[in-house]
């Protein structure tokens, strides 16, 4: 009964909120955790929703992520490069303290959709190495500009293991990002 009743709560309060579409496209530098590997750079584009309820927001979305590292081998010295590609679906609290300033947090769940693997023997595209799913905690500080246009540095921290080559490694990701609400 709690639940019902926390429902019909949450959303009269999302009734009489504004709701914002938008897209959001930006660039990512992207690591496993402790680990000597050099970053990997690459982007991520999505849309998302917000429904702003005065003092906060809640801003669900979806958005394809690159993700990975490079590094040279230890024995020969040749580059690899390691380039996972991800669907991302966060679900972002906004706490707005000025009108053009706000901080955020939340959940994120990610689905693996591919993996490229180079070295100097070539190419691996196979998924096995690595657990299909990631789920991970996003934080970061955005600001809206004129326009309709927004801005936000983010961090999204993993909190499950990878299981990469059955090593215990989790994503980290700064990213970079511009958004448009329509």
């Amino acid at each position: 009964m709690k639940k019902i009743l926390l429902l019909f709560t949450l959303f009269g309060l999302f009734q009489t909120a504004q709701a914002q579409f938008g897209l959001r496209a930006g660039f990512s530098s992207a690591n496993f955790e402790d680990t000597n590997f050099k970053p990997k750079s690459g982007f991520h584009v999505g849309a998302y929703y917000r429904a702003e309820a005065g003092f906060f927001s809640v801003e669900p979305g979806i958005q394809y992520a690159m993700k990975g590292y490079e590094t040279n081998n230890d024995q020969t010295g040749a580059k690899i490069d390691e380039q996972l590609s991800y669907v991302d679906i966060p679900v972002l609290v906004r706490l707005n303290f000025l009108p053009a300033l706000n901080v955020f947090a939340g959940p994120q769940a990610s689905v693996l959709v591919s993996r490229k693997y180079t070295d100097a023997t070539g190419t691996n595209t196979s998924t096995e190495p690595i657990r299909g799913y990631d789920v991970a905690g996003v934080v970061g500080l955005g600001a809206n500009l004129p326009l309709g246009i927004n801005a936000q540095v983010s961090y999204d921290f993993g909190l499950t293991s990878l299981n990469y080559f059955n090593t215990d490694v989790k994503n980290r990701v700064f990213k970079l990002s511009l958004g448009y609400d329509f």
